[in-house]
């Protein structure tokens, strides 16, 4: 078994690289979809958010209404790291069991753990190389205007809040530069992937 850990920034085409190495035969764990289900009433995290911020976080349905829990924690670094400290862990722990289940099954898999917090939630452990998306800034900008129809204000702001390419690459056993074509990128995917294989 093999664990890749890939990060990258908005607008970087981290998740597009990960869908590319999953069709190339990789297994990808999804930490955004695992955070989902953290989420979920029954879980640890369900409970100890609500003890945290509060019972109006709730929706009828007793699920967490996020965006509610958003204005609670957006724009306040003290309230943000309340939640992290709560959610983070629980994702790590079901990215565990995720790793661990593969290898059961595939002793020789080749494993994707996608994480866009990767480096800021301190996970990096969890694999035998880092691998980081780059893209210039003006690239990001441009593909989150095509993709999501964002204002630029709203796709700065976030940029701002994240990572800087820099602190992400001090981090990296690999750098894939994705400012050009998609060919370009799966090129250099392919590059990697054979690498890995013939190990």
């Amino acid at each position: 078994m093999f664990v890749i850990c890939l990060t990258g920034g908005i607008g970087s085409g981290k998740s597009t690289a990960a869908k590319y190495l999953e069709s190339l035969g990789a297994h990808v764990i999804d930490a955004d979809k695992l955070g989902h289900e953290t989420y979920m009433p029954g879980t640890n995290a369900h409970s100890s958010i609500i003890r945290t911020f509060g019972a109006e976080v709730l929706g009828e349905d007793q699920q967490i209404d996020r965006r509610v829990l958003g204005t609670k924690v957006f724009g306040k670094p003290a309230e943000l790291t309340k939640l992290t400290d709560i959610v983070w862990p629980e994702i790590r722990k079901l990215a565990e069991s995720a790793i661990e289940r593969v290898q059961l099954a595939d002793a020789k898999a080749i494993i994707i753990f996608e994480a866009a917090v990767l480096i800021e939630a301190d996970w990096t452990d969890l694999g035998d190389e880092v691998w980081v998306v780059t893209v210039e800034r003006k690239t990001a900008i441009e593909r989150c205007q095509a993709r999501d129809g964002l204002k630029r204000e709203a796709i700065e702001n976030r940029l701002n809040a994240q990572l800087s390419n820099k602190s992400r690459i001090n981090k990296a056993d690999q750098v894939i530069s994705n400012d050009h074509s998609l060919q370009e990128l799966k090129a250099k995917l392919d590059q990697q992937w054979t690498r890995l294989d013939t190990r």
